[in-house]
């Protein structure tokens, strides 16, 4: 089990390309696993007891974040030698990530996109990608419910995406454990819907705070549903002072042009 957040081992992850793909590519940094270093020990039950079991948890946390970290700043020399811009999609089940994605492929251009997709299981929203014509591949993490460094670096050996990619993560869906993990990514990109409900920035804060955009999808159902996005707009300001936050039907279209103008403007 995992000390940061409870899942599984990220060690067993997946990685399915679920179409043909050209020659891989050196990767420079050293490859490693998500090491989880459960050592037993056996002690009496007492007052004691809590301390240690409380210090060794931090300790835990520490070493796999800080091994996360050194892998992700490889991915990031790599990515930045080859002016490959990736964002790390996160946002709840069901908030509309993989449907951003095909429409962004399907309207954003000239520059190349590749996809990385990310679930506990199934090849669903990576056959959806491959139907727009785009490169892709599938991780499926088993029990683990976000993506690593680690991950994403075998992914980028397997899709070997070309210079100049503008590159997607679409992480597990949890507004947790991913804002924890650092994948080598230019930015994370934060997605919610109208329909999670408008105190989503303050019960998960990390992640807002990490976020560098957050996109508030589904507002062409705002007549229907309870949420106040001038509230939300403030509660995510509250944790990420400045962030942009975006309103925006993927449905409709309605928004969707500020989206593209955001890509454009991190690509420099």
């Amino acid at each position: 089990m995992c000390a940061t957040c409870g899942c599984g081992n990220d060690n067993a992850a997946m990685i399915t390309i679920p179409h043909e793909h050209g020659a891989g590519h050196d990767h420079d940094h050293e490859q490693g696993g998500h090491d989880h270093e459960h050592g037993g020990h056996s002690h009496e039950h007492g007052a004691d007891h809590v301390h240690l079991q409380v210090t060794e948890t931090i300790t835990l946390e520490q070493k796999i974040l800080a091994k996360n970290d050194l892998l992700a700043a490889g991915n990031r020399q790599w990515l930045e030698q080859r002016n490959i811009v990736a964002f790390n999609m996160t946002s709840s089940p069901g908030a509309g990530k993989t449907s951003l994605l095909e429409r962004t492929i399907r309207e954003f251009g000239p520059a190349p996109i590749a996809v990385i997709e990310g679930d506990q299981e199934t090849l669903l929203d990576a056959q959806r990608i491959k139907a727009t014509g785009c490169p892709v591949v599938q991780i499926n993490t088993g029990a683990g419910c976000h993506l690593d460094a680690e991950m994403m670096h075998r992914a980028l050996d397997t899709l070997a995406p070309a210079d100049g990619t503008l590159l997607f993560v679409e992480n597990v869906g949890n507004l947790v454990c991913p804002a924890l993990f650092d994948l080598g990514e230019r930015s994370k990109v934060v997605v919610i819907s109208v329909t999670e409900g408008t105190d989503k920035p303050l019960k998960y804060p990390h992640m807002f705070a990490a976020a560098g955009l957050v996109i508030v999808n589904k507002t062409d159902l705002l007549p229907y549903v309870d949420f106040d996005l001038e509230k939300c707009r403030e509660y995510a300001l509250s944790v990420n002072p400045g962030v942009e936050i975006l309103p925006m039907s993927v449905t409709t279209g309605k928004g969707i042009s500020a989206w593209y103008a955001w890509l454009a403007k991190e690509r420099g």
